[in-house]
């Protein structure tokens, strides 16, 4: 089964703004790059830096817990470690996330810009690379197919944002809902690398929040349960030859 990748998307801090790559280098056993390196604690987490360790999503400022988090746009320069941030009526950010004074000072900024009983307690901007904020502790890297977001969306007619989905991998070509039937340890080549399917992605409410406008406007766990009876939407995949891969690149089982 052969498709091309159709875009490539990273999310420096979980949670926040999606931003497209025109390329990307995988690396043997590794994350998307760049890709939630930063989460903001909604309260105290338990996360500790010294021993970094997988944490629920439930204990950050996600999507699927405060849906305004759509609402703020950032931008995040890995060469300088400064993220730009900006919200309508909220002002805006800049500040470097790698120095305790800027992630001090972004955690106030998103604490403004958020309602206010939407926090549990003070803000906290974490890291510890290489540890990542992945919704799975193996999820390396997510692998989307857009016809099977097309298809979910004609089946409850309405227009699928695929951003909804906070994919790395973007693939076109494939036969909707056909990337489910690879089974564990499946190759898949992406470009230039190699990787092995893990496991399908199981869904949240995170895919309720409309991206564009951050309001809850549809059930889309309900809508895969309805008409397809499960919550999957997409693979995560583990790399197992490190390369390059840029959008036109193929997208193949093997």
């Amino acid at each position: 089964m052969t498709g091309t990748i159709h875009a490539l998307y990273r999310h420096p801090v979980k949670g926040f703004t999606p931003e497209r790559l025109e390329s990307a280098d995988l690396k043997v056993g590794g994350f998307f790059p760049c890709d939630r390196v930063f989460a903001v604690e909604n309260g105290p987490s338990g996360f500790d830096p010294d021993a970094p360790a997988h944490i629920s999503k439930s204990r950050f400022t996600v999507l699927a817990q405060i849906a305004e988090v759509a609402r703020i746009r950032t931008r995040y320069d890995d060469q300088s470690g400064v993220l730009t941030a900006e919200r309508p009526g909220a002002g805006g950010f800049a500040g470097n996330l790698t120095t305790d004074v800027g992630r001090i000072a972004f955690a106030a900024w998103v604490e403004q810009a958020l309602p206010p009983d939407s926090l549990r307690g003070p803000l906290k901007v974490v890291s510890a690379p290489p540890h990542r904020f992945t919704d799975h502790p193996q999820g390396f890297v997510s692998v989307l197919n857009l016809a099977s977001v097309r298809d979910l969306g004609m089946r409850i007619r309405k227009t699928l944002d695929p951003l909804r989905f906070r994919a790395n991998v973007w693939v076109e070509g494939w036969p909707a809902w056909a990337e489910l039937e690879a089974r564990e340890g499946a190759s898949l080549r992406l470009g230039g690398a190699r990787c092995e399917v893990f496991k399908p992605i199981v869904r949240c409410v995170a895919t309720h929040v409309d991206p564009a406008t951050g309001e809850r406007d549809i059930d889309v766990l309900e809508a895969l349960r309805t008409h397809m009876g499960h919550l999957h939407c997409g693979l995560y995949v583990s790399v197992t030859e490190a390369g390059a891969l840029k959008d036109g690149d193929a997208a193949e089982f093997t």
